[in-house]
């Protein structure tokens, strides 16, 4: 809000810089920025004093440490963002009187606004509405904040029929004065910052609409959401939307049907029809973090899909996420809920039967499938399900072991990001939420051990404060794809309280019982969401050994394709999986077709290749591997499609047999 006007002494304004500026009465950002230069003041949007930010036009009236900001700050895009929600509004009311705007906030790489209209918008108002605001930009009118009472700010909403703003003032009883902000005839309501002129959003695109309900419940009436970029310059805006133009190829959803993986459909809303193809690549997923776990010694377990209501309640979860659940009742009266989660289950596993210190740690690992309730909106492709499979683990230690074991699973994660063409991975600590179980003092040491994880083993990673679990603070792993996008997969929670509320123990060895350390862990996230990214990241051209079709045979002519099956079952028999393509169509017509299915390898096989026994091989990126015997063609596939996770474990065995061997001779 505005910063008041006091009589008072002289003020000293402090920069980032260290120097000082001292005025003899209250100075606006603005007049700051002009008083430093020309250049400043021509770019500045807004301030922060003393760590908030303020809009260009408010007055500082006291000592103060003060930034400008520009467009080229993470805030000012912010702003710039913001702003451009607000030109929507304006636009749509020009263009649209009788529509009523709801809200428009910002969001990652853009923002939208939400907006009551009495039919459909169509792409060509999308096109007209953003002519529009670039008309409005050119203009570079003045954006005018003003502070009204609360009394005349519901005056004003009335008169132009905004039963939304309205709606949204009754939800604030407390507010006796709010940020008004004038776009010429305009008026939108506002915490601000905001722009102080047009001329700051000419670099933006508004990109698509959708449906959204009011306060984002279903329940409500539904509205129209249109979604827009912006940026600080050209040359930002350009590369963002070459960006977006990539990803639209790279959807996993339109390559699911492209490549046969995968379909939905509104009898299982939210759930995967999974093709034989999409299967296989799904199976070898499951195949890889069972040998991984296994190498690092994880048991796997499996508990039951549909638990009683008592466990939830006892876990937290039915207080903390009932909403997400999916519950029934039985007809003695037993409320009985399908998982949204694997932890009572495997503490149930662990409970049964009396552990001993010796006995950790115990890391029980599962493939459970969990349900979880996501409005209908929300769902998306294989990126957001409502039923999913996840790489759950739960480690039980002593509270000495439990450093090593974070070190551990921290470790294995990157290890594994980085075997799937990871390499650039971000680790967020989120630290205790205000709404939690447990007591500060296992909070200290719970967020201790994975500071300590992480410091000792010389990692970077990004603090969030209050956005752990209810039941402990966790690490989250987030990768960055082959064009620029963050996904947040892995997670590793460390937890004293459901030991605590299941009354799990362990025998030490002065025979006292008790409680283990449980840690949460969480590699690929979701299977599902997984699948996705992987296809999405790699363009469809999965890596050989996950792909679902490692070699396909083509023959140059039908009469070759007798020889071209009998190759094909030589790499079945091989364990490759393979198919063959023998249709009476000219081979490079063959060729691109199977290109286009993202198959590596293509064998191309004519007489002279049938008669010495021979394929000529091609990748999919269309390099020629030339013509080999059919053992070597068979060697070479065999070694290009192995997991890189078997090619080390055979290696890790080799050195242990010449350990073991050397040991014995000596």
């Amino acid at each position: 809000m505005t910063i008041a006007y006091s009589e008072q002494e002289a003020i000293t304004l402090t920069l980032p810089d260290g120097s000082q500026r001292r005025f003899e009465h209250p100075v606006s950002v603005a007049t700051l920025a002009a008083e430093i230069g020309p250049g400043l003041a021509k770019q500045a949007i807004a301030g922060r004093v003393n760590g908030r930010l303020v809009d260009a036009c408010d007055l500082i009236d006291q000592d103060a440490n003060v930034q400008i900001i520009t467009p080229n700050d993470e805030a000012g895009l912010e702003i710039i963002r913001h702003s451009c929600a607000h030109l929507i509004g304006h636009a749509i009311k020009q263009l649209y009187p009788s529509a009523k705007m709801a809200i428009g906030p910002v969001i990652d790489n853009g923002f939208y606004y939400d907006i009551a209209y009495e039919r459909p918008f169509t792409p060509e108002d999308l096109a007209a509405i953003e002519r529009r605001m670039r008309e409005l930009i050119a203009k570079h009118y003045e954006i005018v904040k003003r502070m009204l009472p609360r009394g005349e700010v519901i005056r004003l909403f009335q008169e132009r029929e905004e039963d939304y703003k309205l709606r949204l003032i009754d939800d604030m009883p407390n507010e006796q004065a709010m940020g008004m902000y004038f776009h010429e005839e305009y008026i939108d309501m506002c915490r601000g910052p905001h722009v102080p002129n047009s001329r700051f959003l000419k670099h933006f695109k508004l990109t698509r609409i959708s449906g959204a309900y009011w306060r984002g419940d279903a329940r409500n009436e539904q509205l129209q959401r249109i979604y827009g970029t912006a940026w600080a310059d050209k040359k930002q805006l350009a590369a963002y939307l070459q960006r977006i133009e990539e990803a639209e190829k790279r959807d996993h959803r339109k390559l699911g049907r492209e490549l046969d993986l995968f379909h939905f459909q509104e009898d299982a809303p939210g759930a995967v029809f999974w093709h034989p193809r999409g299967w296989s690549v799904f199976q070898e997923l499951i195949a890889y973090m069972r040998r991984r776990q296994q190498d690092a010694g994880y048991v796997e377990v499996n508990s039951p899909d549909v638990m009683d209501r008592s466990l939830w309640e006892i876990s937290g979860h039915w207080q903390n996420y009932r909403d997400h659940m999916f519950t029934t009742e039985t007809e003695d009266g037993r409320a009985l809920a399908l998982k949204p989660m694997n932890c009572p289950g495997s503490v149930l596993l662990y409970r049964h039967g009396l552990k001993s210190y010796r006995d950790l740690p115990i890391r029980m690992g599962e493939f459970g499938k969990v349900h979880r309730y996501e409005p209908s909106g929300a769902l998306h492709g294989l990126l957001r399900v409502r039923h999913f499979t996840q790489d759950d683990a739960h480690v039980y230690c002593t509270p000495q072991q439990m450093g090593a074991e974070c070190r551990d699973v921290v470790a294995l994660v990157l290890d594994i990001y980085q075997q799937f063409g990871f390499e650039d991975v971000s680790i967020k600590l989120s630290t205790r939420p205000e709404n939690r179980m447990g007591d500060d003092a296992s909070w200290d040491l719970l967020e201790g051990a994975l500071v300590q994880a992480l410091e000792g083993m010389g990692l970077d990673y990004q603090l969030n404060p209050g956005e752990g679990a209810f039941y402990g603070p966790k690490l989250e792993f987030v990768l960055r794809d082959a064009i620029g996008r963050d996904w947040q997969c892995g997670t590793l929670q460390v937890d004293m309280n459901l030991p605590e509320r299941f009354g799990i123990e362990y025998v030490d060895e002065d025979g006292q019982r008790k409680r283990p350390v449980m840690l949460h862990r969480a590699l690929f996230g979701s299977l599902e969401r997984f699948t996705g990214i992987l296809i999405e990241h790699h363009a469809g051209k999965l890596p050989a050994w996950l792909a679902p079709v490692q070699a396909v045979v083509l023959s140059i002519t039908e009469e070759h394709a007798a020889y071209v099956q009998d190759v094909t079952q030589l790499l079945l028999g091989a364990g490759l999986r393979a198919s063959c393509d023998v249709r009476n169509e000219k081979i490079g017509y063959k060729i691109r077709e199977q290109t286009l299915q993202r198959v590596p390898f293509l064998l191309v096989a004519g007489g002279k290749e049938r008669d010495a026994s021979t394929v000529a091989i091609r990748t999919r990126n269309g390099d020629d591997l030339g013509v080999l015997p059919l053992a070597e063609a068979v060697t070479y596939l065999q070694q290009a499609a192995q997991a890189p996770d078997v090619t080390a474990r055979a290696a890790a065995q080799q050195a242990l047999i010449d350990r073991l061997g050397a040991n014995a001779h000596h």
